[in-house]
């Protein structure tokens, strides 16, 4: 009988284990995009527009930041 039990959970494991993976997948995919995406409006903006973006970007991040909250790296040069 407790096999069968530890049969059972080798097999929830091994199916959550698959699940877990398949989820890093997709994250993996959706960072993939994101930066696709990203660099394509880089391109679109121009480098110098997009620099002044970030610049806009940082001086509004610093101006909402409570001392308690960490900063979020824009640098994606």
């Amino acid at each position: 009988m407790k096999d069968i039990k530890i049969i059972g959970l080798m097999n929830k494991v091994q199916g959550l284990t698959n699940i877990v993976k398949q989820l890093v997948q997709e994250v993996q995919k959706n960072a993939t995009l994101a930066k696709g995406t990203l660099t394509a409006f880089q391109l679109h903006l121009g480098e110098e527009e997009w620099n002044k973006l970030v610049e806009e970007l940082k001086v509004i991040e610093k101006r909402d930041l409570t001392p308690d909250e960490k900063k979020l790296d824009l640098d994606v040069e």
